[in-house]
């Protein structure tokens, strides 16, 4: 995870499965007493220019997801390396720029070009660490990248009382990023090109190169082989199943972010405490993390994405009916048993997303998946401008959405277990498997049907699923691949 600050007391904090928190502003107040110097009152942020606040929010959230959209596809065009470098590069002159920034207005537009610098070097470096990780290791590593965002959370205040001037709070955060340019003159070792990037853009030689650096480091014999690359790049855009599968996980970040804002809003309410509900935060994220550690290699990624969507939709709905009515202490249990599944639910959609998009399109893809999450976060950040105007009906809008989500999570394909999807033709051969009816580590059901198939090969089909789940001696793989 990447800590860093940019309005002193106005703090976002990024981490491995939801990219930005959006801490509240009331933390500009409770921190006045620990620190000597605040953006709020140099620039005198207060009363009728209160406004700004807010709008510095959703210009950094802007960042972030013009960030994902473009440096995403950079990391599919030049690499991850060099996309996660130029990144960082980048963010670090814009972070020194941000200390010594003497308007509000200037201020503004380097939070805007260092949120999108930023989401680059979170963007490439998950993609990075996904891509090298075998089937069975891959959620433990995704895993462990949230543990260090929680980290990063439990830091912060400690930065804050030590520091005691935004301007030294924004050069303490922006020092890990210059430590990361050292990765431009170290070994390739440090960092190294995806092997599957490597191989989807038909780069054999450096590909050979690096997977021959892994099997030294893993001390295993690589064999000298010629493995065809050029396959991996047929067709230019993904395709029906593709691009669904692209708009059902975009769309379960954004409820997984978006409908956070309804679940923390109830939180202060229960006391005037400050460092009460940002603790209570991050322990439910060190939960929500814990949570999948322990579900989703289990019950595979689709049930729990299921079991989270529910979760969530119940309890927005619950908040959203029964608040007048409910006692204080199940209105706490709902926010936060809400607040611990939305987050659980938006972790493991930028995970699946990661996990089914093909390697050629894989950055371009997940930048979308993590932009659509900022999206949620700015609507937030879009009822404080308003000052809480419209809540009820954004409440009403992601409740909906949440308990619309449980039917599209339900046509999505399972991952667990399998191999990434290299070329666009890999992508579109993933399956949606029965939801209770999983035999062993295979899917069966076609996550769309054929375009216009015949009538007489409909027929074949339905009776060979029909055969499939009596018995689960039916080869449904082989005879499906031949029809």
């Amino acid at each position: 995870g990447v800590l860093h600050q940019g309005m002193g007391v106005h703090t976002f904090l990024t981490d491995s499965s939801q990219s930005v928190v959006l801490v509240s502003t009331t933390i500009c107040y409770c921190l006045y007493d620990v620190m000597s110097s605040c953006v709020l009152v140099q620039w005198d942020l207060v009363c009728g220019d209160y406004w700004k606040v807010p709008l510095q929010h959703i210009c950094f959230m802007a960042g972030w997801i013009f960030g994902y959209v473009l440096l995403g596809t950079l990391c599919d065009w030049v690499g991850r390396r060099r996309g996660f470098l130029i990144s960082v590069s980048l963010s670090s002159v814009l972070g020194v720029a941000l200390c010594i920034a003497n308007n509000p207005v200037v201020f503004l537009l380097l939070r805007l070009a260092q949120g999108a610098m930023l989401a680059g070097v979170l963007l490439a470096s998950y993609i990075s660490r996904l891509e090298v990780c075998d089937p069975p290791n891959r959620l433990m590593v995704t895993m462990i990248g949230g543990f260090f965002g929680v980290g990063a959370e439990l830091l912060l205040p400690v930065l804050v009382v030590l520091c005691r001037d935004w301007k030294i709070l924004q050069a303490v955060a922006t020092l890990p990023l210059i430590l990361l340019l050292s990765y431009w003159w170290s070994a390739l070792s440090m960092f190294p090109e995806s092997p599957r990037w490597l191989l989807s853009t038909s780069q054999l030689l450096q590909a050979k190169r690096s997977l021959r650096m892994f099997s030294s480091g893993n001390a295993l014999c690589l064999r000298d082989e010629n493995q065809p690359g050029e396959r991996l790049l047929a067709g230019k855009h993904p395709h029906a199943h593709t691009s669904l599968t692209i708009v059902l996980s975009c769309f379960s970040s954004f409820i997984g972010t978006g409908i956070q804002y309804c679940f923390k809003r109830n939180l202060p309410s229960f006391t005037t405490n400050f460092y009460f509900t940002y603790f209570l935060r991050v322990l439910t994220r060190a939960l929500s993390c814990l949570f999948l550690c322990f579900t989703v290699n289990r019950f595979g990624r689709r049930s729990i994405l299921l079991l989270s969507a529910i979760i969530t939709g119940l309890s927005s709905l619950l908040l959203l009916a029964l608040t007048l009515y409910l006692h204080d202490g199940l209105l706490m249990v709902l926010s936060v048993l809400g607040l611990l599944s939305s987050q659980a639910l938006a972790m493991l959609s930028l995970l699946f997303a990661s996990e089914v998009m093909p390697t050629v399109i894989r950055g371009g893809c997940l930048g979308l998946v993590f932009a659509a999450g900022c999206v949620g976060i700015a609507a937030s950040s879009l009822m404080e401008l308003q000052n809480n105007a419209g809540y009820f009906l954004h409440h009403v809008i992601f409740a909906s959405f949440a308990v619309l989500s449980v039917l599209c999570i339900m046509l999505l394909p399972e991952s667990r277990r399998k191999p990434l999807p290299d070329s666009l033709d890999d992508g579109e051969s993933w399956r949606r498997p029965p939801l209770f009816l999983l035999r062993g580590e295979r899917d069966s059901l076609l996550l769309l049907l054929p375009t216009n198939p015949p009538y007489p090969f409909m027929a074949i089909y339905d009776f060979i699923e029909c055969l499939s789940h009596a018995t689960s001696c039916v080869p449904w793989d082989f005879l499906s691949r031949a029809i």
